[in-house]
């Protein structure tokens, strides 16, 4: 093993352990002040009369000002460095969240969701792009499944915080009031640690050697210079927004979101059918899913890395997503709990299997914009779900129609995959420049 390898194996390994244990608690506050509304629904309901229609509109409307200002909040993380922007997003998203304790009916409700989504926009696809630009190809996969099981400790840790504080009454407030400041705050405190911990670039990290960044560095640009290769004429990103593969890409992603959400928003609703459970309870057996989603995460990750072949695995996920979510809808409270744990196994773990191919596709030049396009038009299926489920349950009573349309969405995915490209067409000029290179 050369000197070179050497010193970028070792960078890739302290990175791992300085900077994704640190993304991975920031996406777990960020995604509980995301979801927590999903645990106040009940009191929402008694304390200022939003019913389902109106909460699922709600829960659904942070999304639209997620997808808005998503793209404007990468590119200027790409001008203010990660450091400075994602410190700033964590800011405004936690005084957002306590803002949600004081919402006085529908209209606020609505008001604050949106100026929430607009203030955590561009914190996902920041650090999707973050990796980009510290770690090799070969190693975004394994991070970004280690990254999205935030998403799942944080539903995993939700439950029974969340309950929690909705057991606390003072000072002329309300359970739920306690939570969103409590849960808010937390995301304004850990904000002051990103400031003095995070670095924006490789060379700006004085935890690794010169030797570690050159290495560093050179790979990255590296990869670079063979993708350049394959591209004569530098790409733009109005260039891109014609390419059919970045449409493939938002419908994917979008239904990888709507079932994820469509789980996330009325898997507290569902569990409480069964049976006489206070809010803490509720929260213990909403974790139970997320547990499970964490272990297919990494399972299927690993085996994706072994076995190659990205679509295939995330196609498989997929069609179990599906299966779950289609049997959630023809059985007991008991039985659609258990479903969605099978479900969650695929659709937490399509999650993660997909960002790698996006990432393997597009030039790092323009990726960063781009990939917060993905991620914003993608994650549309959180408006789409949660206020198709409340329509549909204020209307019927049931939310079988809403799961056997998210189960038909992710066999369509399942099918699209297919059509996803990890390298550019001309790829091939991809494989004669890294053979030149070494």
């Amino acid at each position: 093993m050369s000197n070179r390898t050497e010193a970028l194996a070792s960078a890739v390994k302290k990175i791992k352990w300085h900077v994704l244990p640190l993304f991975v608690v920031m996406f777990i506050v960020n995604y509980i002040d995301r979801v927590n509304i999903g645990f106040v629904r009940t009191h929402l309901s008694a304390d200022l009369g939003i019913g389902a229609a109106a909460y699922g509109l709600g829960a659904g409307l942070f999304f639209v000002s997620y997808a808005v200002f998503e793209v404007p909040s990468n590119m200027l993380m790409q001008r203010y460095g990660a450091k400075a922007w994602l410190t700033r997003i964590m800011v405004t998203w936690g005084m957002a969240a306590v803002g949600m304790a004081f919402v006085q009916g529908e209209t606020s409700f609505y008001a604050m969701r949106l100026v929430l989504g607009a203030a955590e926009a561009g914190f996902f696809p920041g650090v999707v792009f973050y990796f980009t630009q510290w770690l090799p190809r070969d190693e975004r996969g394994k991070a970004m499944a280690i990254f999205l099981s935030g998403s799942a400790l944080a539903s995993v840790f939700s439950g029974p915080i969340s309950g929690g504080l909705l057991m606390i009454e003072g000072n002329g407030l309300h359970g739920w009031q306690w939570m969103f400041i409590i849960e808010g705050m937390a995301s304004v405190v850990l904000a002051g640690f990103v400031w003095f911990w995070l670095d924006s670039k490789p060379r700006d990290a004085k935890w690794l050697t010169h030797d570690e960044q050159d290495a560093l560095v050179t790979e990255i640009e590296e990869e670079q210079r063979r993708r350049d290769a394959a591209h004569t004429v530098k790409p733009s990103g109005w260039s891109l927004l014609r390419d059919p593969q970045i449409i493939i890409f938002c419908l994917i992603y979008f239904s990888v979101s709507l079932t994820i959400y469509g789980a996330t928003f009325w898997l507290p609703s569902i569990i409480r059918k069964m049976g006489h459970l206070n809010d803490f309870q509720v929260g213990l057996y909403n974790s139970v899913p997320w547990l499970i989603s964490i272990v297919a995460m990494y399972a299927f990750a690993a085996l994706a890395s072994r076995f190659k072949f990205q679509q295939a695995w995330c196609a498989c996920v997929l069609i179990i997503a599906a299966v779950g979510m289609y049997a959630a809808g023809t059985g007991s409270p008991l039985f659609s709990f258990v479903s969605i744990c099978f479900a969650a196994i695929g659709f937490k773990a399509a999650s993660s299997l997909f960002w790698p191919i996006p990432q393997g596709y597009l030039d790092a030049r323009i990726a960063a914009p781009v990939l917060a396009l993905i991620n914003s038009l993608g994650n549309l299926g959180g408006f789409v779900a949660p206020a198709a489920f409340g329509f549909l349950e204020q209307k019927t009573g049931s939310i079988q129609g809403g799961l056997t349309g998210l189960a038909a969405m992710s066999v369509a995915a399942a099918v699209i995959v297919f059509f996803a490209r990890m390298t550019p067409r001309d790829g091939r000029h991809d494989m004669v420049a890294k053979h030149r290179a070494s």
